[in-house]
Parts: C-alpha cells; structure tokens; sequence
C-alpha cells in the first residue's frame, strides 16, 4: 500500500494545465478561500462554497465562451461566469466544435530504454496453460448458454461453497457464469456473433481450469453452438485426459465430449442440478493439479475501467493508472481502454498516438456508430454523465471522457477491437464497449484480461470473476469511509505525493493481485453478478 506523506500537504485546489480557466477543488473549500493557478499568475476568492471535485472558474468566462480542463474544451459557458464561480451545470453545457483527428500524427516514441531495463524482468506468480496463456487465478466456470439455465448453474456452484473446496487449495471457485439472454434473439448477425465471441473468450480464459456448459434445449444459443465456437471439441482418447481447451479438465470421461448437460435431455432442473454437481466433483483433483510459477510480467492483460467516477478521477486515479499502463507496456504486457461511449470527446487524443490512419479510423468508426446507435432509441451519447457523476463534480462528457482516457496512459495506440473479441497485440489496445461498468468489463474479460483496474470516486463496489478487480479510490475522505472495498487509494496526489509515485505503486499491486492477493472484491465474496454480455439487437 502506497504510504501516506509524513505530513500531510494542504492543497486547495489543482490547476491542470496552463490554459485551463478552472481549478478543481481538493477539498471542500467554503466561500472566501483564494485559489490560484499553477503557476500563481492568476489568483482569485471564491464567491461561493464548493465541493470536492468540483470546478472553480479562476477568470471571467463570457457566455458561449470554451471551458478548458486538462488543456482541453469540456464545455461552454451557458451564461457569464464570474472569477471565483462554481462552474458546473448550471452555466456550463455541451456544444459542438472541430477535432483535428490528425491520425498517427503523434505516434510516441517507445517506452525509454531505462524504463523498459528496469520493468522487462518482472514477474509474477501464474498458472501456465496448455494454450500458452497465463492465468491469474483457476476457477471452475459453468457458462450458462441461456437465462432458462441459469438458476440450475447457480445451483450448481453454490454447492461449492469454501467448506467443499477446502481439500483443493489450487483452486479459486465455482463461479456460474449466468446472463439474461441467449434466446429471443436472430440465430446470426452482429448480436448473436458477440454473445457467441464471449461464450468463447470465457470457455477458453487462462483463469478458468475446466468449463461445463449447461443449455435448456431449445435456444437459439445452444449447447452444441457455444461448444464448438469455444472449441470444446470431441477428444479421441478421454482416457488420458488430453485438453479439449487451455486445461486437461474440460472432457466427459464417459462420453470423450466437452462436458455439457442439457436440462430437457436430463430430466429437468433437480436431475441437471445432481448431474452437474457430480460432474463439477469429478473435475476438482485435475483442476487443482496446477501450481503457481513464476512468470514474466508480459503476460498481464489489464482490463482497465472507471465507474462511480467524480471530478477527481482525471485528476488522481485514472492518471496513475496511465503511469500503471505505460509501466506495464514497457514490460511487454498489455494495457485495454474500453467504454467508447467515454472516450468521446477525447477520441482525437487517441487518433493521433495511432500507429497507423486505419487504427485511427477504426476508433472514428466506432464513435459514429455509437452516434448512429443511440439516435435509434432518442438517445444522445452525451445523456452521460450519470447524476452521480454529477454529483461529483463532472458536467459533461467531454470533460468525463478526457478524464477517462487518462486511463490508457501515454504509448501508442496499437490495435482496436470489437466487443469481447480476442486481444493479441501487446502495448495500449482499445476495446469497443458501452459506458456500463458489468458489460463493459465482461468484453474486456471475454476479450482475455486477466487483472481488472476499476477506479472510482462515488464508492463502487465491483468484483468479476474469474477475474480479480482492483478498486482504486480518486479521494481520500471516500477511501476512509469504504475501506472495506477498496483497495487503493489515489486521493494521495491531492496531499502531495507525485502522480508518477503512485502509479508506481498501483503497477506493484497488479504484479501481487496477478500472484495471488486477494482483492477486497474477492475477499467479500463479490462477482457472480457481474457477468452481463453486452446485447445490441432486438428482443424477439
């Protein structure tokens, strides 16, 4: 754990960059307290009280005039806005203006080599699969292909609660993997190939030993369809225990099969729930012979997320987690920004660090078919902010995504990818998602991350496995107050501790997370819920 200052640095407000006309509060700061510029050329008292996180103007701004934060425009003044104001939503709003996309005209230049000497030897402790990938934990997972099955998968994991796993200490869990879906759907297209893509991302996930997949009979995503999409194919000697996937596990011993049951062919709901729970017992022993080994910390695939976010999550958290990225690249590993809902409005930023026009233009793609997307249903992608978010300090969504890119850190934009769709590039990677901390995260798990980065300034409380999810708190008073669920805090750079130092920190804490640590989330037994695919087309 990042330690604390020895004193503590009083620090009111924080001037991002030199052409910002906001501040942002530190603290609560009550009417009359003077805040000045980072370079102390402007100066002014504030008219009124205002919240932590929340933005100062530090000059006159004239109605229509731009809001800058993080050097860039979040906004415009609905109404004049006096030196020392709240600048919030009451007289700040959105409003169109030109972004230079400029694709891969700011491609940076690879980590430094001292950076690169200091992190490529790192390790952790993971489980090497037979696939080649590199688990973070072993669990058991039974993938529920449809909602008519997800009460029988549920019924089947509670069984294995800590008592019943206490001989095999190898393994993490039984974790059903249930969802709302798989049926009243069109048996192709775009909405069934991405619920199929996250069947396969979680059948075949480093952090899952042994999968059995559990169908009603008559949905359209089926047994037999996820199976085989997942490459959980017949074997030729079962005896012997070959893998069907990334594990030796994942088999019928009878059948030589994927292990599959089918409610309707197996006598219905108490005869699946006793089937899958003797199969389930039968898989324990080879699933716990695996051991933890050292391995190179180019294995992390990082799912980074911020939910809950307030006006200090691009000030704090989301920031150090760049440093972490960039740390992490510079290791060989790889580093994914998903929720393109809140990456608009700062996706110029990431068309430049593009390696090439045609990732660049990948991300533009998605940004208009978002737009398109939601007009369909009245909906404008800037309805997010959430209220609170709001409540928090943030006003826009330009100002949130600008935040939230922060994320992503500062190497280059290497590949960008469809929901759940497997990540192979190493280095900074984007994937398409919405803004929703449970689908989003879903995609990038589906996609292959093995450790979850979730900042938060509100106070989320989110856990996701197979995965573990690291909660990073934005501020101080938050952390205190829910201790229990997190397990970082970032507020320490409004105290005075360097951004850099702390992402430092954040990076050591991946690397004992992916050895083993238990998160808070875990800890408090939190994750089954989260599992939610992310479902663009009709209910039929």
């Amino acid at each position: 754990m990042l330690p604390m200052p020895a004193t503590r640095t009083t620090i009111d407000a924080i001037h991002l960059h030199p052409r910002d006309n906001v501040v942002i509060a530190a603290r609560h700061l009550p009417r009359a307290t003077r805040v000045r510029s980072a370079d102390s050329v402007c100066e002014t008292e504030l008219i009124e009280a205002v919240n932590l996180g929340h933005k100062i103007a530090l000059e006159p701004i004239a109605k229509g005039e731009a809001v800058y934060k993080f050097g860039q425009v979040i906004g415009f003044a609905t109404c004049h806005i006096d030196a020392g104001q709240w600048a919030h939503t009451h007289n700040v709003g959105m409003g169109d203006y030109d972004r230079d996309y400029a694709f891969a005209s700011d491609v940076p230049d690879p980590p430094p080599r001292e950076l690169v000497e200091e992190v490529s030897a790192r390790t952790f402790m993971g489980y090497r699969r037979a696939s080649g990938k590199v688990g973070t934990r072993n669990y058991i997972a039974i993938i529920s292909t449809v909602n008519c099955s997800a009460s029988v998968s549920k019924a089947i994991a509670r069984h294995f609660d800590r008592d019943a796993l206490r001989d095999y200490p190898n393994i993490d869990g039984v974790v059903a993997l249930t969802h709302g879906t798989g049926c009243g759907m069109a048996d192709y297209g775009e909405s069934h190939e991405q619920l199929q893509r996250v069947y396969a991302g979680m059948a075949n996930h480093p952090n899952v030993g042994a999968v059995v997949t559990i169908g009603l009979g008559c949905e359209v995503t089926n047994v037999a369809s996820v199976t085989q999409r997942a490459g959980l194919v017949q074997i030729e000697s079962p005896e012997e225990h070959k893998p069907t996937r990334n594990n030796d596990a994942s088999h019928d011993d009878a059948g030589g099969g994927p292990i599959t049951l089918v409610m309707q062919e197996s006598g219905g709901t108490a005869n699946t729930i006793a089937t899958g729970i003797q199969r389930v017992a039968d898989l324990l022993p080879h699933v716990n012979d695996i051991q933890r080994e050292p391995v190179p910390a180019s294995n992390i695939i990082l799912g980074t997320e911020c939910g809950g976010s307030d006006g200090n999550s691009g000030v704090t958290a989301n920031p150090a987690l760049g440093v972490c990225s960039d740390r992490l690249v510079a290791a060989g590993g790889t580093s994914i920004l998903s929720e393109t809902t809140e990456i608009y409005g700062a996706e110029h930023l990431l068309t430049r660090r593009a390696v090439s026009r045609e990732v660049g233009q990948k991300l533009v793609d998605l940004i208009e078919w978002w737009k398109r997307y939601t007009s369909f249903f009245g909906v404008k992608i800037d309805n997010n902010p959430s209220p609170g978010n709001k409540n928090g300090g943030l006003t826009t969504i330009y100002e949130k995504s600008l935040g939230a890119v922060a994320k992503g850190g500062s190497t280059a934009l290497r590949q960008v990818y469809k929901y759940a769709e497997p990540v192979t590039e190493k280095g900074f990677v984007v994937m398409d998602s919405p803004g929703f901390d449970p689908p989003s995260v879903t995609g990038m798990v589906a996609g292959g991350a093995n450790v979850v980065c979730f900042t938060t300034g509100r106070g989320s409380c989110f856990g996701c496995k197979p995965v573990p999810s690291i909660k990073i708190a934005t501020n101080t008073p938050m952390y205190e107050r829910m201790a229990a669920d997190m397990d970082f805090n970032a507020g320490v750079v409004l105290e005075g501790v360097p951004v850099e130092e702390v992402g430092k920190q954040l990076f050591e804490l991946v690397l004992d997370v992916a050895s083993g640590r238990k998160t808070k989330s875990e800890l408090q037994g939190i994750g089954d819920e989260e599992f939610v695919p992310w479902v663009i087309g009709p209910v039929l």
